[in-house]
């Protein structure tokens, strides 16, 4: 009698046991506020899974774009309404942390590698925590190329060719955290003047700056113009969606971990909790490798799910192995390097243009004498205002709060007067440039 009551309050203790264990699942309620910069098809297809595993939570996607997310997040600490931070660019992660607006926390997901490439996945303090790798390169419409004899651009060198004038579209940092870290990528790989240099002669030959992200594969995938600079998932999305693409990472890019963090103060800390074990659960991973989609995974395991061709980081070491990207140096000039690519680029892309056109009309001249003028105009567009050490200065960044979305957009301080100096220091030179390109062109 005695045995049989103890197995029977054993039974009940291990029910109410396994009942506790499940609580947080059944007892998980309330709401989720991710504020990200994402596109539909990428945040949709999770909130869509997730609320299917944890129905009592519904989740609200803020979409902004990663500096604007940054700044909403800083303009409303101190009556947060936000759980959680959601992008790719790692740099902005270090802004939000930095800024004392992330909480830490203990990931419980086992599988996860310490580092993709040279890069860690997670941030070693525990803020912020990568849940997919991504990579920048170049997209290609295929039927484009095909029907306008272009040759496939291969290298970030092929686009600043002649051939490529009027069929490149990107879009500009300070719009997307994205395009920052690929502008970055360059700068770090080439060194400062270098990189400019290469940024320049590669814009000259674009069609258009356009106001997303999102805007260049668009742009490819309609035929708008043949070649797009963007990061990885963007072309093999489309691959996959069957629009005649095809992507290739440059030998100078790199691999870093696209991330997620809980806000400081979250409302819903328990729920954000929750979702970052999500994403980083065998189930959630998989959802990374739906054709709108296509990201590379954090856990090596989840490859052996994916299609044929689809790119491996944990066995193909040579994809970003190029660039070991220095976090620190990125995140010491993150707003300079911003203004200063619209500034010389964004803005003035039409002087910028006509300087390009009239360096490759002298080049196609091929006349030998010409070519120390062609040279001199190509290093006038080329030319950068600041070096590397102020750029990273810490006082000098400060002056940059100002984030323009229109060359309109009034600038008033400091800030303002720099960029004043900068815009008649690159006019000039795109004038001198083109001068100089035009004379060569007529000897």
């Amino acid at each position: 009698m005695f045995r049989s009551v103890v197995t029977f309050l054993s039974v009940i203790a291990v029910s109410f046991l396994g009942l506790a264990i499940e609580s947080p699942v059944a007892a998980a309620d309330g709401k989720l506020v991710v504020v990200t910069s994402y596109p539909p098809d990428t945040t949709e297809a999770f909130k869509q899974a997730f609320e299917k595993k944890y129905p009592g939570i519904k989740v609200e996607m803020l979409r902004k774009n990663t500096n604007s997310g940054i700044k909403y997040l800083q303009e409303t600490a101190a009556n947060n309404t936000s759980d959680m931070f959601w992008a790719s660019a790692p740099d902005a992660f270090e802004v939000l942390k930095g800024s004392n607006l992330l909480a830490k926390y203990q990931i419980k997901q086992k599988g996860i590698p310490e580092k993709v490439g040279a890069f860690p996945i997670n941030d070693p303090d525990g803020f912020y925590f990568g849940f997919a790798a991504s990579g920048y390169g170049i997209m290609w419409n295929t039927r484009y190329a095909k029907a306008k004899k272009l040759p496939v651009a291969r290298e970030w060198a092929d686009l600043k060719k002649a051939v490529y004038f009027d069929h490149v579209g990107m879009s500009s940092p300070s719009r997307s955290g994205t395009t920052h870290l690929t502008v970055e990528t360059v700068l770090q790989g080439m060194g400062w003047e270098k990189g400019w240099a290469e940024w320049k002669a590669l814009a000259g030959n674009f069609k258009t700056v356009t106001e997303r992200s999102f805007g260049v594969p668009d742009g490819v995938n309609s035929g708008q113009f043949g070649f797009g600079i963007v990061i990885d998932f963007f072309g093999f999305s489309s691959k996959a969606s069957k629009f005649p693409v095809d992507f290739v990472y440059p030998t100078v890019t790199t691999l870093v971990p696209a991330n997620i963090a809980i806000v400081k103060n979250a409302p819903n800390a328990s729920n954000a909790e929750l979702f970052i074990e999500y994403l980083l659960s065998p189930e959630g991973q998989e959802v990374l490798l739906d054709p709108k989609i296509m990201r590379l995974p954090v856990n090596p395991a989840t490859y052996a799910k994916a299609p044929e061709g689809f790119p491996n980081p944990f066995t193909d070491k040579s994809i970003g192995a190029a660039v070991k990207f220095d976090l620190d140096q990125s995140k010491s000039h993150y707003n300079v390097v911003n203004a200063l690519f619209d500034v010389m680029i964004t803005y003035r892309l039409n002087e910028l243009r006509e300087a390009t056109k009239a360096i490759h009309e002298a080049e196609a001249k091929g006349n030998p004498a010409a070519a120390k003028l062609i040279e001199e105009a190509k290093a006038l567009v080329g030319a950068v205002p600041i070096t590397l050490q102020q750029a990273s200065s810490k006082e000098f960044n400060a002056i940059f709060k100002t984030k323009r979305k229109k060359a309109t957009t009034k600038v008033k301080g400091r800030q303002a007067e720099i960029e004043k100096d900068w815009d008649a220091f690159t006019v000039a030179n795109y004038a001198k440039a083109k001068a100089l390109a035009e004379k060569a062109k007529a000897m």
